[in-house]
């Protein structure tokens, strides 16, 4: 888990805490983007019959055999993003399945576009318009057959800690994360919200994918092990990352070294979108376990329409009425 400062003590509830400074941070932006982030998250939980992965390990899989081949960073985010976005409503229905199902790829390629067109208020018109552009490329792939680097596959095999504290006993939550689904939010919230901080969408995305890649070795501890790894840390972090990125091609391998030297500073547009990307991140995924302990039936049958309109609908509420069961 990336590193954060030691939060102070908590204080009294009635006492009043000073305004946070804002540090620059595009807030109309991030406020817009969230629900969408907050969809395509749940696409770590969104699984199909022909894999036992989650879309977001398997597209998080596919962007490291794309980039270890010689895939250009910048044409690997557009693609990815494009395909998060399009997925936050479709979940596993991406362009490989409606060609299977008969569609032509021009039909698919619509499908997809009305998918992403359900956010277009929740992004600037510059990242839209590049998840727009994908979007042929997305409805022509063929189905993901290539090997990512061993690193890659660890990793989503790897559970992620969850919140830690040191001198605290951790908080489970089940069934946990990989390191596999965070580092692809990561990267996919990194590449949308880009533009809003001023970066460069692939460099963003390089770095959310790659910024946990000594944990394809190291189990994760969360923060309360990495206080106990105390002076230790920094050298197994490091030569852990070393030895991952042998396994790329040495032009990818310099970029990624440069941008993961960007984890200790929020001044570097890309930085600031990496770590915006990062944290939005973990805090929506505690959220979701939350939301998920708090559900009630009557959330899916009012808020959700379980029981939605169709021809037969009143039959339906007849039986359940009937039943006693809604």
């Amino acid at each position: 888990m990336t590193r954060a400062a030691p939060r102070p003590a908590r204080r009294a509830q009635h006492v009043q805490h000073a305004p946070r400074a804002s540090h620059g941070v595009p807030r109309d932006a991030l406020r817009a983007a969230v629900p969408l982030l907050r969809e395509v998250g749940d696409l770590k939980r969104v699984r199909t019959a022909d894999s036992g992965a989650s879309m977001a390990e398997r597209a998080f899989l596919r962007s490291w055999a794309a980039l270890a081949r010689g895939a250009d960073p910048g044409r690997v985010a557009d693609h990815e993003c494009a395909a998060a976005v399009a997925g936050a409503r479709l979940a596993g229905v991406d362009g490989p399945v409606l060609r299977r199902c008969g569609l032509t790829a021009s039909e698919a390629a619509d499908v997809l576009a009305r998918s992403v067109g359900q956010h277009a208020g929740r992004l600037d018109a510059a990242t839209l318009g590049r998840l727009r552009e994908a979007l042929p490329r997305l409805a022509a792939a063929e189905p993901h057959d290539a090997l990512a680097p061993a690193f890659a596959a660890a990793l989503c095999a790897q559970p992620r800690a969850g919140a830690t504290r040191p001198g605290r006993p951790r908080l489970m939550v089940e069934p946990p994360e990989s390191h596999g689904d965070h580092c692809w939010a990561v990267a996919v919230y990194g590449g949308l919200l880009a533009g809003a901080f001023g970066a460069d969408p692939a460099d963003a995305f390089l770095l959310g994918l790659a910024h946990h890649l000594h944990n394809a070795v190291l189990p994760d501890a969360g923060f309360a092990g990495e206080e106990l790894l105390g002076e230790h840390l920094p050298g197994i972090t490091s030569r852990l990352t070393e030895r991952q990125l042998t396994a790329l091609p040495g032009v990818l391998a310099s970029r990624l070294t440069g941008l993961l030297a960007l984890r200790e500073e929020a001044a570097h547009p890309a930085a600031r979108a990496f770590h915006a990307a990062d944290v939005l991140d973990r805090v929506l995924q505690v959220r979701h376990h939350a939301r998920a302990a708090a559900f009630t039936a009557e959330q899916a049958l009012d808020d959700l329409d379980l029981v939605h309109p169709c021809a037969v609908s009143g039959f339906h509420r007849a039986v359940l009425d009937a039943a006693e069961a809604a």
